[in-house]
């Protein structure tokens, strides 16, 4: 019988999708990146998806954000995260937390209980310190560098941290890291050299290259396209899901060649304990 599945488990096998409806992945930051990454997370199976952000989404959004539309405008990105992931796949538990990560509210959340962790954080501070945290509790982890300033979508990879080259935000990451026993980082990164964006007039006709005023826009205003986002968040996503299947072991394994494979028995079970668990929240919303 088919379902939404279906396609993705003729590639990967069964296993591989209990695999994956038993793991819980944490997305922090669903604008850009992050909301292409929940698109494949929740097309793949993943069966309990955490979304973190604070933000709402704006006009400018739209250009690259796959969330972002213009009903959506002035929304929680959460709250349609989580729409969209239920749109998807009904199963999905998903909990959402209206917050951004920071070093000072980091102690508030367990990194221990995730099988992965998405960093898909715009500042340097809070993905220095979700990369620590996730280093020393051995949760496997994904860095998404700098989307922005790009237009060659072909040029994004998946490497080390410390094998970056002509991306700023990287550079600075790389220099702190080796200040501390992080050794290696997984990163989703394009080495194009950074595009500067074209000064565009000021709606009241102040000259763009004039001293730049608080709040006003000016040459240095991030300019993105939707191709090379959604590149960089289809790419990290698809990462997340192969490095869950290849930890669990659970890679093609043909159960018809292969009936009473360890791993795929293991993976059974996580996926029944996710059906359970949403059968009791199902039940518990109902009553």
């Amino acid at each position: 019988m088919q379902n939404q599945f279906s396609r993705i488990q003729l590639l990967v096998g069964k296993p591989a999708i209990d695999t994956l409806h038993g793991s819980r992945v944490a997305v922090f930051g669903v604008g850009g990146v992050g909301g292409y990454v929940v698109e494949v997370l929740a097309r793949s199976g993943v069966g309990h998806i955490d979304v973190w952000d604070d933000d709402r989404f704006c006009p400018s959004n739209c250009n690259r954000q796959i969330l972002a539309t213009a009903s959506t405008i002035g929304q929680s990105k959460v709250d349609v995260a989580e729409a969209r992931i239920h749109d998807i796949y009904p199963e999905c538990i998903v909990r959402k937390h209206q917050c951004f990560y920071l070093p000072s509210n980091a102690h508030l959340f367990d990194l221990s209980q995730y099988d992965y962790v998405v960093d898909c954080i715009d500042t340097v501070t809070a993905k220095l310190d979700i990369i620590r945290r996730c280093h020393d509790l051995n949760v496997p982890l994904i860095s998404c560098m700098g989307a922005a300033y790009k237009l060659d979508a072909t040029q994004w990879c998946v490497t080390d941290i410390f094998k970056t080259i002509n991306d700023p935000l990287a550079k600075v990451i790389r220099k702190k890291l080796r200040k501390t026993p992080v050794k290696h980082v997984k990163v989703v990164y394009s080495p194009e050299e950074p595009i500067a964006s074209i000064a565009q007039p000021l709606p009241d006709g102040t000259d763009p290259h004039a001293e730049a005023r608080p709040g006003a826009a000016h040459p240095s205003t991030p300019s993105s396209a939707a191709w090379v986002v959604g590149t960089a968040g289809l790419l990290c996503g698809g990462e997340v899901v192969k490095d869950l299947i290849r930890r669990a072991n659970t890679m093609r394994i043909d159960l018809t060649q292969d009936p009473d494979n360890a791993y795929a028995q293991a993976a059974a079970l996580k996926a029944a304990a996710h059906d359970e668990e949403y059968s009791k929240m199902k039940h518990a919303s109902i009553g």
